[in-house]
């Protein structure tokens, strides 16, 4: 292969490049097994071949619904070696959800684990159109419950697709036993391959972000080399491939907490294979904090990928157990700590730091549409409270879309120039939204309103959308409202958000009863659970005669949340 630049490149040509060089160094490890760079890309090339056989190609989609596992970096590999799309499928879903994005994506292959199968089974049935082909990863018991319920939604939403392409040889759905021989086709790959990221955004369909990969890759050079004296970009895959195998480099030993189906997790999963490091899975994918230090501390791991308070309060009360109990992790080899996309609060941070030496907090502010936005980094109590710094390429727009002066002390909304995703796939005028064409340039912006404050540091003020984001997850409330007015007892719903120590916020309902009806709040939780991921149930839920909307159906949103918040008992 010729020395291609990194704007014109696909991440797979990168590991294989990196295999040729380190095939020995450990690439992946998980209880009991541990995976060379060589073995991993043998066992991605193997199941690229399988991919092929069932009709997948370049552009294609690949759906990965599935826990953080070894298996979820082999199928993402596996796919790029194909020039095919990897998706990300939010394993929390029930079947009318995992329905509605295998009809969006249209895969032709979809990776699941066994504990879901049922799950699985009940999405596929609810399809109008051809299924993918299952490749079903053996977890054991899984992570999570397996007991399927029905949607009681309505219709799902799956769009047209093309048939997928029958007569495979392959009839095997078992992921392990349809690995077979290495993928031989034509190396067609280039820096112009996809990656699609499902989001919620502030819809209520899920809406798929178009990564190249040259751009992504782009986009992540600052993350994975840095920005401090002496940093130095690479700019080709030779000069990625010295970085490395630098002998004098240490080589990261990375734990994603947060899902890999998530963009930060899985973007520093493939980083940390970019540099030749180690990415390391949980013995078991349900999130425990003992679980998680204890494998810090044992297999000496040196970054983990965490979801803000949602994550790092459990770690401190772990941590603080432990103390009083005289038996103290050793977590002396954490040298960064890295969330993004939720709320880690000061507090928060410093409780943790409080159990840390010389390890950096880095609160990336990023989208999956684009950026990163901002950096805070945090080492220590001194730098609290957080200052947020806008990334090289992000800017601040005023109403005008004009760029605002870094030192004006301005308001207006904040976005970003640099490297970024073609848009949403099928959705030319959410597309047009996000992604605005101003003065000859094209900047991504969310809708985050901040506050520029000088020397390139801004406030966060808020955004314009009434999308929740509890613990990394994103929740639309008329999707909730829509499910909670199903109940027979119900007669009227309103769905916010409210800050929570832990998850940054939390679901919140007021629902109006129906004349009569003697319906309670566990009833409604478990209604919604029927039908929708855990996380969006309403983790606080009013119960009320009626919701008092004004003639045009306006509520008192101050109204309603002061009634949320009153019910709310404080935490001891």
């Amino acid at each position: 292969m010729t020395d291609q630049p990194a704007w014109d490149i696909n991440w797979s040509q990168i590991w294989d490049r990196v295999a040729q060089a380190l095939p020995d160094a450990p690439a992946i490890e998980t209880a009991g097994r541990i995976l060379s760079y060589s073995e991993l890309e043998d066992r991605a090339s193997r199941l690229a071949r399988t991919f092929a056989r069932r009709g997948v190609g370049r552009g294609d989609t690949v759906g990965l619904f599935l826990y953080n596992r070894a298996e979820y970096l082999e199928a993402i590999y596996a796919a790029f070696k194909l020039g095919a799309i990897p998706v990300n499928m939010n394993f929390r879903y029930r079947a009318a959800e995992l329905a509605e994005l295998i009809g969006i994506s249209r895969c032709r292959v979809l990776v699941a684990p066994a504990s879901l199968r049922a799950e699985v089974d009940a999405a596929l049935a609810l399809l109008s159109m051809s299924a993918p082909s299952l490749l079903e990863v053996d977890d054991g018991d899984g992570a999570e419950d397996t007991e399927v319920q029905l949607p009681g939604r309505g219709e799902v939403r799956v769009p047209e697709r093309a048939e997928r392409v029958e007569g495979s040889a392959d009839t095997e759905t078992s992921y392990e036993n349809a690995i077979g021989k290495r993928y031989d086709g034509p190396d067609e790959r280039s820096g112009r391959d996809e990656i699609h990221l499902f989001t919620g955004g502030t819809t209520g369909t899920p809406k798929a972000v178009v990564w190249q990969h040259g751009n992504l890759l782009d986009a992540q050079l600052v993350t994975m080399y840095g920005t401090g004296p002496g940093s130095v970009l690479p700019t080709s895959v030779t000069e990625m491939v010295a970085v490395a195998i630098d002998p004098d480099r240490d080589a990261p030993r990375m734990l994603p907490i947060a899902p890999l189906m998530h963009s930060s997790a899985m973007f520093n999963a493939m980083n940390t294979l970019t540099l030749g490091g180690t990415v390391l899975f949980l013995n078991n994918p349900r999130f425990d904090a003992a679980q998680v230090l204890r494998t810090v501390q044992d297999r000496r791991v040196t970054r983990t990928v965490i979801a803000g308070n949602a994550v790092s309060a459990p770690l401190v009360d772990e941590l603080r157990r432990a103390d009083a109990a005289g038996e103290p992790y050793d977590i002396t080899s954490l040298d960064l700590v890295v969330s993004s996309g939720m709320a880690w609060t000061d507090d928060s941070k410093r409780e943790l730091l409080e159990h840390l030496r010389d390890t950096l907090l880095l609160d990336i502010f990023g989208a999956t549409e684009g950026g990163p936005f901002a950096y805070a980094f945090v080492r220590s109590a001194e730098d609290l409270p957080s200052r947020i710094v806008l990334t090289p390429g992000a800017v601040v727009l005023d109403e005008d879309g004009r760029e605002l002066d870094p030192e004006s002390g301005a308001t207006g909304v904040l976005a970003y120039a640099g490297p970024k995703p073609l848009g949403y796939r099928d959705a030319a005028e959410k597309t047009a939204e996000t992604y605005r064409h101003l003065n000859g340039k094209v900047y991504v912006s969310p809708g985050d309103y901040v506050r520029l404050l000088g020397g390139g540091r801004i406030e966060f003020l808020g955004r314009d959308s009434a999308t929740v984001n509890t613990g990394g997850e994103k929740v639309y409330p008329a999707e909730v409202e829509e499910s909670l007015r199903t109940h027979p007892d119900v007669d009227d719903a309103v769905v916010f958000g409210v800050a929570d120590r832990r998850w940054g916020q939390a679901v919140a309902a007021v629902v109006a009863r129906r004349p009569g009806a003697a319906v309670g709040a566990d009833e409604l939780r478990a209604h919604v659970g029927e039908q929708l991921a855990g996380y969006k149930k309403p983790r606080h839920l009013v119960i009320v005669d009626s919701l008092e909307r004004t003639p045009s159906g306006k509520a008192d949103m101050r109204r309603l949340k002061s009634l949320v918040e009153a019910s709310i008992t404080p935490a001891c």
